[in-house]
């Protein structure tokens, strides 16, 4: 039996990708060849990579609106400093919401290159909520924020509206829900949490915002030259391109982003209602921000831990123990995670109470 994955990443993909992936490792549009050892410049992985960049902008609502889709390597944490590179001016300036520990990473990163400005903070209450109430500079190059924080199970509600170009860490929640994507002028998403697997980077990024800083840009750091390249300035990863265009064309044929938000909504409520309603349980996040796609929870009494550690380990659940930041648990209910999975979860949380 296939286990309940709540990994919060590498994390669950819809089963149907599995078995088209694992078919195309043995042959790869009966080619003859595994989708591992084809050429990246062969016209069959050219395909995969123009519809992958091609469906999500569809997928997004940014077809046509002056935005180009990369599938690039090094992850979110490469991110964080291209970004910068590409964005802040010499001598410039940048501002960022810290909202939990990815968060920190980019501000990290950004002040190897300028004036780095933190407009609010939740660090003190240990990440347990987003920041409101902030100011952005309006002479900053940019805003950076993380739309969904998969440690601590808070999530972007609301995004500020601000002149300057927005750049948003969309790594655990993209595709999850609908926004008005064109508010954004920077995407980055690393693939593993909820799109693909491990060895991928999505980067949707407006055009017009490029080529403004003044610096020199290393190459495999710059956003121009691999849109110019599209996505094969180098050998780009080629499993990952695949399986994650798999995976976009799940959502689509789901019905679309629209339609996964409303799968994702049910869960998410599903799993809150029992953690509010348990009286061995409590949220580990602020109500108001609660992520729908991390879900973290603690035991009122620890000493509970060990009987309900062995109750979801025999109903065959993964994955559930939360980052050692915040303790407790954490349920990553991705888009390819069923509900009937989360049913299983809620009902694990029923029997504890009924044996203590």
């Amino acid at each position: 039996m296939k286990k309940h994955n709540y990994s919060a990443g590498p994390s669950i993909l819809p089963q149907e990708v599995f078995e088209k992936a694992s078919k195309a490792v043995l042959n790869f549009n009966d080619s003859g060849l595994s989708i591992l050892e084809i050429s990246h410049r062969s016209k069959d992985f050219v395909a995969v990579m123009d519809e992958a960049r091609s469906l999500a902008l569809e997928l997004l609502g940014l077809t046509g609106k002056g935005y180009q889709a990369l599938f690039l390597q090094g992850g979110a944490s490469t991110a964080f400093l291209m970004a910068p590179y590409n964005l802040m001016k010499e001598n410039g300036k940048a501002a960022y919401l810290d909202s939990g520990t990815w968060a920190t990473a980019a501000i990290k990163e950004a002040k190897n290159f300028g004036e780095t400005v933190v407009v609010a903070s939740s660090k003190e209450e240990n990440y347990n909520h987003i920041p409101k109430g902030y100011t952005i500079p309006s002479d900053a190059d940019y805003f950076h924020c993380t739309s969904n924080n998969t440690i601590f199970g808070t999530q972007m509600k609301e995004f500020p509206a601000t002149n300057i170009p927005v750049v948003c860490d969309m790594s655990s929640d993209i595709f999850s829900r609908q926004l008005d994507f064109s508010k954004f002028d920077l995407i980055y998403a690393g693939a593993q949490k909820n799109m693909g697997p491990a060895g991928t980077t999505l980067v949707v990024i407006k055009e017009e915002i490029l080529e403004k800083t003044g610096r020199t840009i290393p190459s495999m750091l710059d956003y121009a030259k691999h849109i110019k390249a599209e996505s094969m300035y180098n050998t780009p990863p080629v499993f990952a391109v695949y399986v994650s265009l798999l995976t976009l064309q799940w959502i689509k044929e789901k019905g679309g982003i629209a339609a996964v938000e409303k799968l994702n909504n049910e869960k998410a409520a599903l799993l809150y209602a029992e953690i509010d309603r348990n009286p061995l349980f409590k949220g580990a996040a602020a109500v108001e921000d609660r992520s729908a796609m991390n879900v973290t929870f603690l035991l009122n009494n620890p000493d509970h831990a060990a009987a309900f550690d062995a109750l979801w380990k025999e109903a065959n659940i993964s994955g559930l123990p939360g980052h050692r930041s915040v303790g407790g648990y954490r349920a990553s209910i991705y888009n390819a995670m069923p509900i009937e999975s989360v049913q299983v979860l809620v009902d694990v949380m029923k029997a504890l109470e009924s044996k203590v």
